[in-house]
């Protein structure tokens, strides 16, 4: 396969998209307006934990416009992905500043947000957990006083009674202790960093109505329609087939937009006004402490090794800070445990993974689902241990790195299908990054040059039965149209579709036709846009739709050139006799059927439908952590060199590269995109990105006026990005999911790089100027 010559994989096709969205022509949620649209604004908690006394809205209702005010006795249930544990509304008690306390219904938004200040609300403080180590005393406040009460809806969640903690996730590989007590060389490291925004163009918003028939039509910003369907059936008891929901194309999401949070709330909204339409859209300051964040990390890890630096033995504690709900933070919880290790071969694994609940804004998925944070933390351990062990840093993730033949911490044994090459990565990166002219150079006066490395891996954890569905309608022009329920959220998903399924039928890319909205009433069942599985499971449904309309294009063509079928094949728009390509038919001749001269037609159009779902996936043992989480684990190594004043400690990002095995590459030029724009990211919140919490745990820095994203001009001056092609045998074409990858080593390999710089140990991000300086000075003291 990897020697083969394709005509549409492998090919920088342009984004099928960008025209539209060049232009200005996208309409996403927020834009929809239309006569008798009704506004719904939400009444957010001044108090960070406290238990409500009253809500008095006698002024709200006093208002011009207002239609309906919603509160949470209204619907005092919990709703949640994983452990149902959040209130959509909330009630009894408040668990984090800005949380929803009601809604208001009004006819225009300013009428809505002006009632929504007139609604009195009284509390009763109540102590606050402020921090994932507060969270983990004996002692601390209970955020959920029922944690063990409340309804799990996947298995494997495993929250635990009187305490904060949401989950606990255990990995025991091996026999650590004996193993530890063998180590010539250890180390114990800790490191931090807090929770964040996920800082998307496009706020989170929706609109929900509720039809004469009973049926509830929603609009989202959403990577989860069908999510969203399942919610909408199991906590409101609305029949599945009663719930239509539409996607237009998202203005960016990273994992924000996975979860189910508006769409709830909208639609109590519309019910409370008898049905009628009803938007609800976040405005930035709201989508920063009301609607879900980026976890926090706490992380002790302890390495041990052979003199000669072998790894041997590793014990990780992973404290995720989930805030004041479960949310993805349980799922991420498990997805950090399950990877621990980063890719290295330790025969003997100790993981603790705890989601903890705090009086902070609620936690969900972000790009990386908690490979970003765990690698951090590795890899800033790899570096120091290497450093006492007196071995070049790469030399000694060379000597570690993964391979096939040894098996990850929950023991799925690794094969040349399975896992990418780690050690092609890492000399390629360790060459492009010129790392043998030295890791740290006196560069000028009071300036230093340094370089950092991380590698990184993760696996796709989809559910065990993760699916998704394609169909093709073939048009009298022989083009086809694809239907199916990824989501187009910037990622380019549907061009890299379009592109397999060319490849398949042999056509040109412009002859494929796209739906870039997605409706769950005609598209089929897509498990969700997550976990950089939408061109593994997507990609495999396209072949298998084109497989089948494949089988029909043969079909009407051997009754029409009275051969066997066997005897066909299909390309350039035609189908024709292997051994005679010149006699054949073409598709538009067929695609909707064959009509003969006398009239007589035959076989109808061809619609080719297909599926894929996961396969041989297992769930995690709750005493161990032994299964097989995932289909594949793609693995990489990120690079930079910067440039810091030793004076003020002030530096310049000069280069950064990303060396991925994603498989097979479908289209290399948003591939390089997806890296670059990941690794951005990720020294976006290496840099500065982070939520500040008062005693109060009131977040201190909403807008992006105050809130530190990386800014133009700020990036690397040179990105370099290369993959190494080691195919899939089950992706499509041999692919593999990157979505997530460029995110994930950027803040570790950064912190290498600075800590190189000035000589001491960086191990709480971001790291600011300020930051570095205070390491420096309590170092010297």
């Amino acid at each position: 396969m990897a020697n083969k010559i394709f005509s549409s994989v492998g090919k920088p096709e342009q984004r099928i998209d960008a025209v539209e969205k060049s232009t200005g022509k996208v309409r996403f949620v927020g834009d929809y307006t239309v006569p008798g649209l009704m506004h719904a604004k939400l009444v957010k908690s001044t108090q960070t934990h406290a238990k409500i006394l009253s809500i008095d809205t006698t002024e709200a209702w006093k208002c011009p416009g207002v239609r309906a005010i919603v509160t949470g006795e209204m619907f005092p249930f919990h709703i949640g992905p994983i452990l149902a544990d959040r209130p959509p509304l909330a009630f009894e008690k408040v668990r984090y500043y800005g949380e929803p306390v009601a809604i208001v219904v009004a006819d225009q938004e300013h009428q809505a947000k002006w009632a929504t200040m007139k609604v009195k609300v009284e509390y009763e403080p109540l102590p606050i957990v402020n921090s994932v180590q507060q969270a983990f005393q004996k002692d601390a406040p209970l955020v959920h006083e029922d944690a063990g009460q409340y309804t799990k809806i996947i298995d494997n969640v495993y929250p635990k009674a009187g305490t904060n903690i949401g989950s606990h996730i255990k990995i025991r590989k091996g026999n650590f202790e004996r193993a530890w007590a063998e180590c010539e060389e250890t180390i114990t490291a800790n490191y931090s960093f807090n929770l964040s925004d996920h800082v998307a163009l496009e706020t989170r918003s929706t609109r929900v109505e509720i039809n004469p028939t009973g049926k509830v039509i929603v609009h989202s910003c959403s990577q989860s329609p069908f999510t969203i369907k399942k919610v909408l059936n199991q906590f409101f008891n609305i029949e599945v087939g009663n719930i239509l929901v539409h996607i237009p194309m998202i203005g960016g999401a990273f994992g924000g937009k996975g979860t189910v949070q508006l769409e709830p709330l909208a639609y109590l909204a519309s019910k409370a006004v008898g049905g009628k339409l009803v938007k609800m859209e976040l405005d930035r300051e709201e989508d920063m402490t009301t609607a879900p964040c980026r976890i926090g990390f706490d992380a002790t890890i302890q390495l041990g090794a052979t003199k000669e630096g072998r790894l041997i033995a590793g014990k990780y504690t992973y404290l995720l800070d989930s805030g004041a709900y479960s949310d993805q933070a349980a799922g991420i919880t498990r997805a950090a445990a399950l990877d621990c290790t980063g890719p290295y071969h330790i025969p003997n694994v100790w993981c603790d993974s705890y989601c903890m609940y705090t009086n902070h804004p609620f936690a969900t998925s972000f790009r990386g689902y908690g490979h970003p944070e765990l690698t951090f933390a590795v890899e800033r351990t790899m570096d120091q241990l290497a450093k006492k062990l007196n071995i070049d840093p790469v030399q000694f993730r060379l000597l570690n790195g993964i391979k096939p033949g040894h098996s990850t911490p929950t023991q799925t044994q690794l094969t040349a299908n399975n896992i990418g090459d780690l050690e092609r990565c890492i000399n390629r990166a360790k060459e492009l990054i010129n790392w043998d002219e030295g890791q740290k150079i006196e560069s000028g006066k009071n300036k230093v040059r340094a370089k950092g490395i991380s590698t990184f891996w993760k696996t796709s954890t989809t559910a065990t039965n993760a699916q998704a569905g394609a169909i093709l309608t073939f048009e009298a022009d022989g083009s086809v149209n694809l239907s199916c329920a990824a989501i187009e959220l910037g990622q380019g998903t549907k061009t890299v579709l379009a592109q397999i399924l060319a490849e398949k039928l042999g056509m040109e890319m412009k002859k494929i036709h796209v739906t870039m909205e997605t409706n769950t009433q005609y598209e089929p069942h897509q498990w969700r846009t997550v976990a950089s599985s939408s061109t593994f499971l997507a990609g495999r449904a396209v072949m298998s739709a084109a497989d089948n309309a494949i089988a029909q294009l043969k079909k009407t063509a051997a009754i029409v050139l009275q051969c066997s079928p066997e005897d066909l094949d299909v390309g350039n728009g035609r189908v024709y006799l292997k051994p005679d390509p010149t006699f054949g038919v073409e598709i538009k001749d067929i695609s909707l059927g064959y009509t003969y001269p006398s009239g007589h037609s035959i076989e109808g159009q061809i619609v080719g439908v297909g599926k894929h779902i996961q396969r041989h996936l297992t769930p995690m043992d709750q005493r161990t952590g032994f299964g097989k989480p995932g289909p594949w684990w793609s693995v990489g190594v990120q690079a930079v060199e910067i440039e810091l004043d030793t004076r003020d400690f002030t530096y310049t990002i000069l280069k950064g590269l990303t060396i991925l095995d994603g498989g097979t590459i479908i289209n290399p030029m948003t591939a390089t995109q997806q890296m670059r724009g990941g690794m951005y990211m990720g020294l976006s919140y290496a840099t500065g990105e982070k939520f500040i919490f008062d005693k109060e745990g009131v977040v201190q820095n909403i807008g992006l006026r105050n809130y530190p994203v990386l800014r133009y001009g700020e990036q690397p001056a040179e990105y370099l990005v290369e993959f190494v092609e080691t195919p899939a045998a089950d992706g499509p074409f041999g692919a593999r999911g990157i979505g997530e990858y460029g995110v994930i080593g950027a803040p570790a390999c950064l912190a290498n790089s600075l800590s190189a710089a000035v000589d001491v140990a960086l191990n709480q991000l971001p790291l600011t100027p300020e930051s570095i300086w205070q390491s420096v000075e309590v170092e010297n003291q």
